[in-house]
């Protein structure tokens, strides 16, 4: 079975931008939205410091907690373990939004719906590739593919590069950092 995953490496991230204008651009996102939002660690000791750029998206958990507090199954998880939202069911209650430790839900208030990433699966449902973010990644700062399948290019970085979740295993998420 697939298991769909993320690493994002934060030492080659530079800040640019260039992953959430992707995102944006493939899902036909309004200025004012984003599924990745950023922050910004300061890093070393004086006088040598430096800042780490941390982007942070939807962690694809499999214990979400976005999908156990929503009362009409808008939030689900689907096969290969994306966290996907269900538009047509989702009422715009915001519980999605409060439960979420990552604090990545945003409400689009043209349509009323509590939206994330989704890994892009929409496009590739029209053969677009998944994972914008990845493609327009001007430093490879992040890699996608399964996490189930231990020769693929994810799988081989995250044990060589000892990639972790953002918050251990608080919600085995499915985003691994390398910090």
């Amino acid at each position: 079975m697939t298991r769909y995953g993320m690493l994002i490496n934060t030492r080659k991230c530079i800040g640019c931008y260039a992953c959430r204008t992707a995102c944006q651009r493939q899902n036909g996102l309004a200025a004012d939205i984003d599924y990745i939002r950023y922050e910004e660690k300061e890093t070393g000791k004086l006088p040598v410091v430096g800042i780490e750029t941390v982007p942070i998206q939807c962690m694809h958990c499999e214990d979400a907690p976005c999908a156990k507090v929503c009362p009409t199954g808008a939030t689900h998880i689907e096969e290969g373990g994306i966290v996907r939202v269900d538009e047509s069911r989702c009422i715009g209650c915001k519980y999605c939004m409060t439960a979420c430790p990552y604090q990545v839900r945003v409400h689009n208030k043209v349509t009323g719906v509590a939206e994330k990433c989704r890994l892009c699966t929409v496009g590739a449902l029209d053969g677009t590739p998944m994972c914008s973010c990845v493609e327009a990644c001007l430093t490879g700062a992040r890699i996608f593919g399964d996490l189930d399948d231990p020769e693929s290019e994810i799988s081989r970085a995250i044990v060589e590069l000892n990639a972790q979740p953002l918050a251990g295993d608080l919600t085995k998420s499915k985003i691994f950092y390398v910090r």
